[in-house]
């Protein structure tokens, strides 16, 4: 059993670095259940202080992926439809294959979506800056946080790795 939850956990591990770029997914909980899959084998002694800092930590950035971009298009003049904008072009982004679609898709999205709001192309530009900006911080910070736990995976996985196999 110690083998099925420390495999299903690298697997939430691994989506959760994934839904650090997708807005679909919610990278750093994902991540997290990768952390307590790991800690519900036998071999690793349950520690719950962390496992509850590391949850803190997770939904914080979370909630914190919905704020950074409103702040970032708010800043910079943006709308909602900017921000949408930002989410369709980050989808577009990533299924078109052109070489930087994860990072020109969700600018251009913005763009487009202030543009298609009345915005004149300064203003547009500007806002589309803004939303493209806060997108931007918000998930490297979700890439962040879920590297840490991928680490942080790894080394208690092979600290135990005799007791888990």
């Amino acid at each position: 059993m110690d083998i099925f939850l420390t495999i299903l956990g690298f697997l939430f591990i691994i989506v959760g670095l994934i839904g650090s770029f997708l807005p679909i997914l919610p990278g750093p909980p994902l991540s997290w259940v990768g952390l307590l899959l790991l800690y519900l084998t036998d071999a690793i002694p349950n520690n719950w202080t962390f496992l509850s800092i590391t949850l803190a930590i997770a939904l914080l950035v979370f909630a914190l992926d919905y704020v950074i971009p409103a702040i970032g298009a708010k800043r910079f003049g943006g709308t909602k439809a900017g921000m949408i904008g930002t989410t369709i072009g980050l989808i577009v982004g990533i299924i078109a294959p052109i070489p930087g679609g994860i990072i020109i898709g969700p600018f251009v999205g913005a763009l487009l979506g202030e543009l298609s709001n009345k915005a004149d192309s300064k203003t547009a530009l500007k806002a589309a800056f803004g939303s493209f900006l806060g997108f931007i911080t918000g998930t490297f910070i979700k890439f962040i946080v879920a590297i840490i736990y991928f680490g942080l995976f790894i080394k208690l996985f092979w600290d135990y790795k005799s007791v888990i196999f």
